[in-house]
């Protein structure tokens, strides 16, 4: 089982003046791979309580998937408080999410998704859409289980499947 925290950034859904459709969806396509959701807010795109929150759930979940905050305007800093509390980054995450993006829209290539690790927790960050969320998640969601066995410390060989 991997406990999960979904995290909304969004100043619109944390004063409710918008449904939160990619948490939903978190939650629907996590359920393929054995994950539960433990936690789940909405908050405002302020870097400060973004870090806070997610530093909060690093030592209760294996898994924190972000979503929303990761574009270009002004308000988007998921990415940014998610660098600066990480350990180390796992590049490829963000670079298949994108990768798969493109293949429907070039503006996949302005999404600034980062994932990482913190002590025992994959971090990784979602585009807001349901759409991007559909296509970015479905992407990596077959590696997830075995990236969070590896971070626990799974010492088999990777090659081996």
């Amino acid at each position: 089982m991997i406990d999960v925290a979904v995290l909304t950034l969004s100043d619109k859904g944390y004063k409710g003046e918008r449904e939160d459709a990619s948490g939903s969806l978190i939650r629907e396509m996590l359920k393929g791979i054995g994950a539960e959701i433990r936690f789940y807010e909405i908050l405002p795109d302020e870097k400060d309580i973004i870090k806070e929150t997610l530093i909060k759930y690093c030592s209760q979940v294996d898994l924190i998937l972000t979503t929303g905050g990761t574009g270009l305007s002004p308000r988007d800093v998921t990415p940014d408080a998610t660098l600066e509390i990480i350990d180390r980054q796992v590049p490829g995450i963000a670079e298949a999410m994108r990768s798969e993006g493109l293949k429907k829209t070039a503006r996949a290539m302005l999404s600034r998704a980062v994932a990482g690790v913190r002590r025992k927790t994959l971090i990784i960050n979602l585009p807001g859409s349901p759409k991007a969320v559909r296509e970015g998640l479905g992407a990596i969601l077959e590696v997830i289980p075995h990236a969070i066995e590896k971070i626990k410390g799974d010492t088999s060989e990777c090659g081996t499947h």
